[in-house]
């Protein structure tokens, strides 16, 4: 019986998601082990074209080449997955949603003419059916190893879609908001980071986006108490995650 098939393929990112696979090391060998890694241009320029059993996307839609590839890429995938916040929510780059990108390309470039650019950062999932969603900036090795062991061997994944806190608990860590009174994304941000901010007493940037149970409305007002006025909120909601974050504040009542 023939391995099942893994391509990795990178949009508009950093790269941090796809060295996070190359950093479990170890347990990468065991997986390549098991699958045949056909497309990874991170890793190897040995290429192979698809059908794929699964694909992972690193990376946001943020050019008119990265909409065609994405259409591409699920056509040629049997399962889909988008790993890290660019590639579920749009990423960093997604702060041009809310200004002039014509601004943004005439001050950075030279030659604007030049640069092929939409006047937005979507997520994959806005352009195509997507299987699964891996949050994080940059995700978790171990929830990595999850999903890629889940949809291989045709089962759910078990990620967690609780919130930072849970972790925060499990650590036993003091919570900085109670106990210091530090403004803290903690409540409403989706797990996955080990709650790696808290436990050296920093607040939550909010780093894997919104958890399954976010109530913006309630965490607010602690924001404020704790020192923040309205422009602090917004700069802490605009972050990595920028996007997913204002759909939970337009969904407000």
């Amino acid at each position: 019986m023939d391995a099942p098939t893994l391509a990795v393929f990178k949009l508009a990112s950093c790269d941090g998601c796809q060295l996070t696979l190359l950093d479990c090391e170890d347990e990468l060998l065991a997986l390549a082990s098991r699958v045949e890694i056909t497309h990874f241009l991170e890793a190897s320029s040995a290429v192979q074209p698809g059908p794929y059993d699964l694909a992972l996307v690193e990376g946001s839609v943020s050019t008119p080449a990265d909409a065609v590839r994405v259409r591409a890429i699920r056509a040629a995938a049997r399962r889909l997955v988008t790993i890290g916040a660019c590639a579920t929510a749009g990423g960093i780059q997604a702060l041009r949603n809310f200004a002039d990108v014509d601004e943004f390309r005439r001050t950075v470039y030279a030659r604007p003419e030049y640069i092929e650019s939409l006047s937005t950062s979507t997520p994959v999932s806005d352009h195509v059916d997507v299987d699964f969603e891996l949050r994080g900036c940059p995700i978790d090795r171990r929830q990595l190893l999850e999903v890629i062991t889940a949809f291989l061997f045709s089962r759910k994944p078990d990620v967690p879609n609780h919130s930072v806190c849970f972790e925060c608990k499990r650590r036993g860590t003091v919570c900085v908001t109670v106990a210091h009174g530090t403004p803290c994304l903690g409540p409403v941000t989706h797990a996955g980071c080990g709650a790696i901010c808290p436990a050296y007493g920093r607040g939550c940037y909010g780093c894997f986006g919104p958890s399954g149970s976010t109530n913006l409305p309630a965490l607010i007002p602690f924001l404020h108490r704790d020192g923040m006025d309205d422009r602090d909120t917004e700069r802490i909601l605009r972050t990595f995650n920028t996007t997913a974050f204002a759909q939970e504040e337009d969904s407000r009542p």
